[in-house]
């Protein structure tokens, strides 16, 4: 569950969990830029993200796919075990109908491609945080209707949390 630092501004416990480095600290940096986001830790093994989750008890995990030791799929079906209220956000570059589906049967509430990235992961981040699906828009479908859990126009980060934050 959400902390709060001050009477309206919720701080939202985040785990990042992808391996490579160099991704990871761009998702970092991004998250730190929004005081409402506080990464309270980052690791690169599917294993040891399921371990930080139950540690931890995080708010958000931002979870990728292809990780070494357990693979982000299996991860998170261990993590609805051990940190069931987490909300659970795909951040990979798999855009397979078949693994996005598998992805959000784990009970995972949104699935973003890293090539959007840019211009999703703060609005689909905004919407899991309020209780919405998130699909991006770059999969297959997903406008079609084919992938029933799409958010056609996600609100900001700003909007969700009602924190004051500059976009």
């Amino acid at each position: 569950m959400a902390t709060t630092d001050t009477p309206h501004s919720p701080v939202f416990r985040t785990l990042v969990v992808d391996d490579s480095e160099p991704w990871r600290q761009h998702i970092l940096s991004i998250l730190q830029t929004h005081p409402e986001l506080r990464v309270v830790a980052d690791t690169a093994d599917g294993l040891e993200a399921v371990q930080k989750a139950k540690e931890l008890q995080p708010d958000l995990i931002l979870l990728d796919i292809g990780l070494p030791n357990l693979n982000g799929l299996e991860a998170a079906n261990r993590i609805r075990q051990v940190a069931a209220d987490a909300k659970i956000l795909f951040l990979t570059l798999n855009s397979d109908q078949d693994v996005v589906r598998a992805a959000l049967n784990t009970g995972a509430q949104g699935y973003v491609l890293k090539t959007d990235a840019g211009r999703e992961l703060l609005p689909a981040v905004a919407g899991v945080l309020g209780s919405d699906d998130f699909v991006s828009s770059g999969i297959k479908g997903a406008d079609s209707g084919e992938t029933e859990r799409q958010v056609n126009a996600p609100p900001t980060l700003n909007e969700k949390t009602q924190s004051p934050v500059a976009t």
